[in-house]
């Protein structure tokens, strides 16, 4: 089995590698960093919790160990789909770089720009950022990318899902041609292959697992949910999910758990709560400081429940995560193996259990058809109360009564005389006849006479 030592990295990289307790590499490690050293393109293919972000880092800094960065031109750059993610990766880089005079620079949104400018003004050799902040500082003139040596995207097809390609393609044409790419993703649509056909050159392709599969220590299981009145669908899927968490007991140490919708996010963290579980919400409309204050609780383990939207199922680096839930079936089936994916990491055994409505049907075909299995069927912890029993015989005979009563009463009915109608005419009478009763079959008298007649009267 290949061991770090025998990679070529750089001493001091060795060094922090041993301090932070690796020995082997992952198979995308061993894999894509060989090349990359090489100064060669790479194309890194693999499942998320795979050790992706060690096998670009690596061999980034290393490459860049000697060298001086310049004011406002980064040597290396790093985009990442999210703001989580890429704060994610600028830790890796602390972690790796510290027997090492490497600077770097992160650009996220959420932080002020000013900050971000005096980093970049005294010169970066490694710059991570998300797509649209690079570009903000790009257009006030505070960036200049004509330096950039090596250049690594990561989790490309989020960025697909996220609409960056565009951005991508902009930033990939500011940059030198000659820079070396290095190109990670964790599944290969259409758009993707487009892309690397154009902008990387002969590379290195690693894949080491099948596109869109599960880890196989994660237990999967699926409740199938039927939730009667539509209203009372949600708070229904809310019981069963507070059954699943209370039936796993102290085997579920943390979980994440995720919504499709932000507001969903929102008021199943709220209810959680309310019922005395330690939870919080996670998603793109909350405040930076905000977001990294509720993940820093999780990865400590202050913070045991994690609802979040998909903006926080890739990239997250928290290991030891026991248990993932779907509140909601994912719209998109590579989703699914993002999400769970969060547990059952390097080699750890997870678990994921799924809420699935009547309507989600679909989108769970979609998902067992994509990882090539299906996924167990666990019966509802929450008991329906039985309805109570009727006699069968109960309605025919109240509707066989009915109509024998009704028999009598028609049998018994009288032919009445047809009412007057209400009205202002009601018993009154003048000299032209009986009192005016209407206008249908009842004429009065005075309308019958002439003219002549009605003038001498």
């Amino acid at each position: 089995m290949t061991k770090f030592t025998e990679l070529n990295l750089n001493p001091k990289v060795l060094k922090a590698i041993e301090e932070a307790g690796y020995e082997t590499p992952t198979p995308i490690q061993e894999g894509a960093i060989p090349p990359a050293l090489e100064g060669r393109d790479v194309l890194g293919i693999a499942q998320t919790g795979t050790g992706k972000t060690a096998s670009f880092t690596l061999p980034m800094i290393t490459l860049l160990a000697r060298g001086r960065a310049r004011a406002r031109m980064p040597r290396s750059l790093v985009l990442c789909p999210t703001r989580e993610l890429a704060a994610q990766v600028a830790e890796n880089f602390d972690t790796y770089t510290k027997h090492l005079k490497l600077t770097k620079a992160l650009l996220i949104g959420g932080v002020s720009f000013k900050e971000q400018e005096a980093l970049i003004d005294r010169g970066v050799d490694v710059l991570i950022a998300t797509p649209g902040r690079l570009l903000d500082h790009f257009e006030r003139g505070k960036l200049l990318l004509t330096g950039v040596q090596i250049m690594v995207v990561d989790e490309a097809d989020r960025m697909l899902d996220m609409g960056f390609i565009p951005d991508i393609e902009r930033i990939f044409s500011l940059t030198p041609f000659t820079r070396q790419t290095l190109f990670f993703s964790a599944t290969m649509a259409s758009e993707i292959e487009r892309i690397t056909d154009t902008f990387l050159s002969a590379p290195a392709r690693i894949e080491v697992a099948r596109q869109a599969t599960a880890s196989e220590t994660i237990e999967q299981g699926v409740v199938m949910f039927k939730g009667g009145r539509r209203d009372r669908e949600a708070s229904g899927k809310r019981k069963v999910l507070r059954a699943l968490i209370d039936a796993e007991g102290d085997k579920c140490t943390n979980a994440i758990i995720f919504c499709n919708r932000k507001t969903d996010v929102d008021i199943c963290a709220k209810s959680l709560k309310k019922y005395g579980y330690n939870a919080a919400a996670i998603h793109g409309d909350l405040d930076q400081s905000q977001r990294m204050k509720t993940l820093d609780g999780f990865r400590d383990g202050s913070l045991r429940l994690l609802v979040a939207s998909d903006v926080a199922a890739r990239g997250l680096d928290i290991p030891s995560v026991s248990h993932v839930f779907n509140f909601d079936v994912p719209g998109h089936a590579e989703d699914y193996v993002h999400r769970i994916g969060r547990t059952g990491r390097a080699g750890r055994e997870g678990k994921a259990v799924t809420i699935c409505s009547g309507r989600d049907e679909k989108a769970l075909d979609a998902i067992e058809k994509l990882i090539q299995k299906e996924i167990p069927r666990l019966d509802n912890p929450v008991k329906e109360e039985p309805k109570p029993e009727k006699p069968i015989a109960e309605k025919p005979a109240k509707a066989a009564e009915g109509k024998r009563s009704e028999g009598k009463r028609s049998e018994g009915k009288k032919e009445r005389e047809p009412r007057e109608p209400k009205g202002r005419g009601r018993g009154r009478k003048d000299d032209h006849g009986p009192a005016v009763v209407g206008m249908g079959d009842h004429l009065p008298s005075f309308i019958a006479l002439s003219f002549d007649e009605r003038r001498a009267g």
